[in-house]
Parts: structure tokens; C-alpha cells; sequence
């Protein structure tokens, strides 16, 4: 653990609240826009989040101020501690990169803020800083022991093909990806993800986390991709131009959101669009493992053409004999019909879960569009499940404070 923060620190991170508040974004993009002059460090990020719409410099600059206003309180950053640990694993962040991080949001804080940026307040910031990577750096290299410690395990980027390519729907493929030196892979937590590194047609070179769609195993990783018609083209390069025996690298799988390995309380998997990849992998591991196992796995598609893997996950329920599948369509085509290509019309809601699952004692998996995640977490906690109980995946930029 490292040193405490001293209380002269604490009060000074305390005072610059309100210039967070007013001014974070400007400090966090141009924080973005120093570390990106080293070409070094400009490719370990992920720059499809830093394009569009400036997810990742608004989630900084949220988290930033986040960790200002609980600076008194650091119980809260246990879990966006290892949220971000595991981010840094996958897209393979070292201790020496940190300096560089440190240096370039010091140097946005003086810029941005000018003759507030006192000598006092850039040593204070420089303390909190330090304190919060000491934290993620003790973390980060607990994780690689574990994963290397794995039979599979590795540190860093290893080589992998493409051994198959399966469409799963008009808008979700999968590829299984085998390691080209033919050896074993590290036996994955159901609901991690992998970080992908391959390049484009133009060269471009760009690195995306997928989340695994299989269950653990010593052979292989599956993926299943959504095409997206905006970014860099990640996903449609994927789906347009990938062939078996492409080869890419791939970090080892990470995470924190995952299934533990033995649930006690019945479980409900509930997910949107392309969010069922995490829970298809988690579905697998239950009726592989557990086959007394209550499981509830709720889905929201558009439509037929939308809904991936569903012939899938209904073998494996009927294999099972204790998971549950309900399907909802929100845009259902005319050739659908509730009861033959879904269960129910329209959203799932929180009153429809209060009817049909254990609401009072399951846990919940979540993974989907913020949207989706927005309209069900809080709506779970209206309906008395504690946030204990609540467990979720996002895709995009979240509270990330040294961010990917």
C-alpha cells in the first residue's frame, strides 16, 4: 500500500473542486493532446474512444474529479481500482508509463488553469497522482503474476490466427482464435474480455477489447464482433476483410466483471444487442459447472435479423434443465411472432423482472448499451436489489483515471 496522502494534500486536492468541475474537460483534453505527441505512448491507446463525440476526455475528467471529491474517502476506489488495473493489462500499460501520464496532466492543470495552478496545488495534484498509481502499479503486478502463474498464462502481446468465421446474425459474427505456436491458453473468468491488436488495410494499426462469447478452455477464445457503420473500422474490417488464418495479437483475458466460481444465489443475465457475448460465455460455464444452477438469461434484440447465437443459448437451456430464456424484440420485423422467433414485445423492465425472476435474492449481470444500462440499474435499485447484487459491463469509455 502506498503512503498515505499528507492532510495538507487532502485539503488542497479538496479546494480544487470546483475549477475540476468548471474546467476538467479542458484539462483532460489537454492532457490527451501532450501524451499524444510521443508516438510511444500515443500507441497504447485505444483512439476510438478518443475521437467522436470526446467520450474518454469527458470520462477523465469525470473520474478526475470523482477522485478529488472522495479524496478523504478512498474505500470508494477499491473497485475502480481494479476496474482500471485490468484495463492497463489488457491494453499492457508498464510502470514506466506512468511518468509520462503524470507529467502531462501536471502540465494541462498549470496550462489550463494559469495563476490558480499554484506551486501548491501542482505538488498536491502530483501526490494524489502518484498515490493513486502506486496503487494500480501494486495491483497491476498481482494480476500478472496470476495470469502467468496460469497454465496458458503470458504477459504482454502473443501471436494468434484466425481458425474460423461464423455469422451469427446480419450485424454479429464470431471468430475463434487459436495461439499460433499451437501451445495452451490461459483458462479465461466467464464474462472477461480479450484486447486485440491487427491492422487495417490502410496500415493503420488499432487495438479493441472483445468480450469472450465461450466458456473457459485450454484451446481457444471466441468472439463475436458487432459490425459498427461509425469509427475507425475495427469491427467492420473484422467483418468485411478477415479471413481464417489471419493473424493478430491479443493480451491476456482481463476484467473484473466475471461469474465467481461458485455462485451460491440463483443468477439473471440480462443484456442488450451485442451485450449477450459476456453472458453467452458465462451460459456455457453454467451448464458446463453448475447444473443445479437457477439461471434466468433475459435478452433484448431489435429483431430476428439482430438476435445472435439464440439457437445457441436455447440448446444449452434445454441441456441445462434449470436456465430460463426470455427474449424480447423491440422492433420486431413482420416476420416475427412472439412465442415462435421471441418470447415478448417491446423493452425488458424492472416490473417485468419483479414477476419473472428472483428478484430478491438473484444476482444480476448486466452488459449492454449505456442506454440499456441506464434504464435497468437504476430501475434494479427502485426495486429493492442492492448494488451488491448488481454486477455490469459497458462497452465505451467509463471512470477510467489513466485511461486506454
Amino acid at each position: 500500500m502506498p503512503k498515505p496522502l499528507s492532510p495538507e494534500t487532502v485539503q488542497i486536492v479538496k479546494a480544487s473542486i470546483p475549477a475540476l468541475a468548471a474546467r476538467g474537460t479542458d484539462i483532460t483534453k489537454s492532457m490527451y493532446a501532450r501524451l499524444f505527441r510521443d508516438n510511444h505512448i500515443r500507441g497504447l491507446f485505444n483512439h476510438a474512444n478518443q475521437g467522436e463525440g470526446g467520450s474518454q476526455v469527458n470520462a477523465l475528467a469525470a473520474a478526475i474529479l470523482a477522485y478529488a471529491q472522495n479524496i478523504d474517502n478512498l474505500g470508494v476506489l477499491v473497485p475502480v481500482v481494479e476496474r482500471i488495473a485490468h484495463k492497463h493489462i489488457g491494453y499492457h500499460i508498464l510502470p514506466d508509463h506512468y511518468p509520462y501520464v503524470a507529467k502531462a496532466l501536471l502540465a494541462a492543470i498549470e496550462d489550463v488553469l494559469g495563476d490558480a495552478a499554484t506551486p501548491q496545488l501542482l505538488n498536491a495534484w502530483g501526490e494524489a497522482y502518484w498515490f493513486l498509481a502506486d496503487m494500480l502499479k501494486e495491483r497491476e503486478a498481482e494480476i500478472r503474476s496470476e495470469l502467468l502463474n496460469r497454465s496458458g498464462g503470458w504477459d504482454g502481446w502473443r501471436d494468434f490466427v484466425i481458425d474460423s468465421k461464423v455469422r451469427e446474425s446480419d450485424v454479429v459474427t464470431s471468430f475463434v482464435l487459436k495461439p499460433k505456436d499451437g501451445r495452451r491458453v490461459a483458462r479465461h473468468k466467464p464474462g472477461q474480455y480479450l484486447t486485440l491488436r491487427f491492422k487495417l488495410e490502410n496500415g493503420l494499426e488499432v487495438k479493441r477489447n472483445y468480450s469472450i462469447s465461450s466458456g473457459p478452455n485450454d484451446g481457444f477464445y471466441r468472439i463475436s464482433v458487432k459490425r459498427e457503420a461509425q469509427g475507425q473500422g475495427g469491427s467492420r474490417y473484422l467483418h468485411d476483410k478477415a479471413t481464417v488464418g489471419m493473424p493478430l495479437s491479443a493480451t491476456p483475458p482481463a476484467g473484473d466483471f466475471y461469474l465467481p466460481e461458485a455462485p451460491k444465489a440463483p443468477v439473471v443475465l440480462l443484456s442488450g444487442g451485442v451485450g449477450l457475448t459476456p453472458m453467452v460465455s458465462i451460459l456455457e460455464t453454467i451448464a458446463e459447472e453448475h447444473p443445479n444452477l437457477e439461471t434466468h438469461f433475459v435478452h433484448g434484440a431489435l429483431n430476428s435479423a439482430t438476435h445472435a447465437m439464440d439457437q445457441h443459448v436455447r440448446e444449452l437451456a434445454n441441456a441445462h434443465g434449470k436456465i430460463k430464456i426470455s427474449s424480447f424484440y423491440s422492433a420486431p420485423s413482420s416476420e416475427d411472432a412472439v412465442g415462435l422467433s421471441h418470447d415478448f414485445d417491446g423493452f425488458i423492465t424492472a416490473e417485468w423482472l419483479r414477476k419473472h425472476t428472483p428478484i430478491d435474492n438473484a444476482e444480476f449481470y448486466l452488459c449492454g448499451p449505456k442506454p440499456f444500462l441506464r434504464s435497468l440499474v437504476p430501475a434494479l435499485a427502485r426495486e429493492g436489489v442492492s448494488s451488491e447484487r448488481v454486477h455490469y459491463e459497458f462497452f465505451g469509455p467509463s471512470d477510467e483515471l489513466i485511461a486506454a
